[in-house]
């Protein structure tokens, strides 16, 4: 983790008092109650908690894929969630690297493509075909250090369930994101595919000070991170094993 000048570390990114309810009809459905939380620079920070709890919710709000009723979040000291709606989509594409359970790859496009749509999407096509060489260069290296350089050509069907997830986490390192955030990442995985793909997560942590979220509900992964916080009744608190 990054420190600061007086041997402390430093807040990359943080919620403060983050409500955030859904409606089921005419019933509403509190999920987020006042959450607060801290990531700091270069850190793997696990986040579990019970089915519903809110840990997907706290998640995309953190990524701008959500807004809060109320709260606020900041990345390097700058409020965030209440962007713009074109400044939010930038900082999105820029900022924040996702990964999902279900992997999200498209299904015509091959490994290598859909390590490159994200810079289909911040380039423009016109942008991009001029830089083409040089990002299909670094498509494949990323494809080659999360071992799939066998694979570049193969469309998802063709893949295991742990080569499409590392397949996605390639595309989410694309874009050279600040943070990368990973909602249930082997929760669609076995045991051996599930460790391969917290050891590829825990690895870029170290070689590169990658600052990162895992959402999970097992304990076992959790525990392979820096710091866990555990979510109840829609707000944060730390997690011991012997909180388990």
């Amino acid at each position: 983790m990054a420190m600061v000048p007086d041997g402390s570390t430093e807040v990359l990114l943080s919620a403060r008092g983050v409500v955030k309810s859904y409606w089921k009809g005419r019933n509403e459905v509190p999920v987020l109650q006042g959450a607060d939380l801290d990531l700091d620079r270069g850190e793997m920070l696990a986040i579990m908690g019970a089915s519903g709890s809110g840990k997907s919710t706290l998640l995309h709000i953190l990524g701008l894929l959500d807004e809060p009723d109320t709260g606020e979040v900041h990345l390097a000291g700058e409020r965030i969630d209440a962007l713009a709606d074109r400044r939010r989509d930038t900082l999105r594409n820029h900022a924040f690297g996702f990964i999902f359970q279900f992997y999200h790859l498209l299904p015509e496009l091959s490994a290598l493509e859909n390590v490159l749509v994200p810079q289909w999407i911040r380039h423009g096509p016109i942008a991009y075909w001029r830089h083409r060489p040089r990002l299909r260069r670094e498509a494949q290296d990323l494809l080659e250090r999360v071992g799939l350089g066998h694979r570049m050509t193969h469309r998802p069907a063709e893949l295991s369930g742990g080569e499409m997830q590392r397949a996605a986490i390639a595309r989410a390192l694309a874009a050279d994101p600040i943070v990368l955030l990973a909602d249930e990442p082997t929760g669609n995985l076995d045991a051996t595919s599930g460790q391969g793909v917290l050891d590829l997560l825990r690895d870029l942590n170290r070689e590169r000070g990658l600052t990162m979220i895992v959402v999970t509900h097992d304990p076992n992964i959790a525990q392979q991170a820096d710091r866990v916080v555990r979510l109840a009744e829609g707000r944060v608190e730390e997690w011991s094993p012997a909180l388990a």
